[in-house]
């Protein structure tokens, strides 16, 4: 398994070195040949790609329980239920948290809600959000029913980050390319990334803000398709991110802290005032 060189200090760097921990125990106990075998059960992955081309801009809706910033949340989650409700109020897509350690996630939760998911009319596609530093997990994330994967390029050197890319496509599944700066962006053009994630939260320090995807959507590569990630509490905040050019914003807190996760799904497509 090439799990790359991890650094230390940062909370990104912590957690990717517990992932690295994890996934070779995981390994150990549940075979590839053995999520390959699953994989080949599961029909055939949905475009989170097609699934966001709007306008107007789409909600792609977060199932997750903790982060390390908040602590656990408040929150009773059962995914199947979380899911229902996100599509009752207009959810282009879902994404699902799987790590455990700092988010208390897992795969039964992406299973949870692949399940209720692709079973709407019509079946809506399910991105798992982790920290991916193996193509194992990218065959482990289709097992589970995960159409989309999540690839961080401030976690994966350049020769990792192709590789993942380009594993994610032979497996017919899209990858959603996460950067934070322009130098990530840059990296992410090059890989050939053409559904590129810009995270407003600075994942070393956790600091949230809007403009981050303001600054670096004009870098994108062309024909690339954007997404706005953390910070979205309301509709301005989508109306804001829809004008710096995204074409889907993911929320994850902003939504399951809500009383009501269909309304609060609905709130976020109506027009700004």
């Amino acid at each position: 398994m090439n799990l790359g060189t991890v650094a230390t200090g940062t909370i990104l760097d912590q957690i990717l070195t517990r992932t690295a921990a994890d996934l070779r125990t995981r390994a150990a106990n549940v075979p590839v040949g053995e999520l390959e075998r699953r994989a080949r059960t599961r029909p055939e992955s949905l475009s989170l790609k097609a699934a966001i081309a709007g306008p107007p801009v789409s909600i792609i809706a977060e199932i997750k329980r903790a982060s390390p910033s908040r602590g656990i949340f408040p929150v009773v989650v059962e995914p199947d239920v979380v899911a229902a409700s996100y599509l009752d109020g207009g959810a282009a897509a879902l994404s699902v948290l799987t790590d455990e350690p700092f988010f208390q996630g897992s795969l039964d939760d992406l299973s949870g809600a692949a399940h209720v998911a692709h079973r709407r009319s019509p079946a809506v596609p399910v991105l798992r959000k982790d920290f991916m530093l193996d193509p194992y997990q990218i065959i482990e994330a289709k097992a589970y029913g995960a159409d989309a994967i999540l690839l961080i390029v401030a976690a994966l050197e350049d020769q990792l980050l192709a590789e993942l890319l380009g594993m994610a496509r032979a497996q017919g599944m899209d990858a959603l390319v996460e950067v934070h700066d322009e130098a990530e962006m840059e990296r992410a053009g090059r890989v050939g990334a053409s559904l590129i994630g810009i995270n407003n939260r600075d994942l070393r320090t956790f600091a949230v803000d809007l403009a981050v995807t303001e600054r670096l959507a004009p870098f994108a590569p062309p024909g690339a398709v954007l997404v706005g990630e953390s910070g979205v509490i309301n509709a301005a905040d989508v109306a804001r991110l829809g004008r710096a050019g995204v074409a889907a914003v993911l929320v994850g807190e902003g939504l399951i802290l809500a009383p009501d996760w269909a309304a609060a799904v609905r709130s976020l497509l109506r027009p700004a005032s």
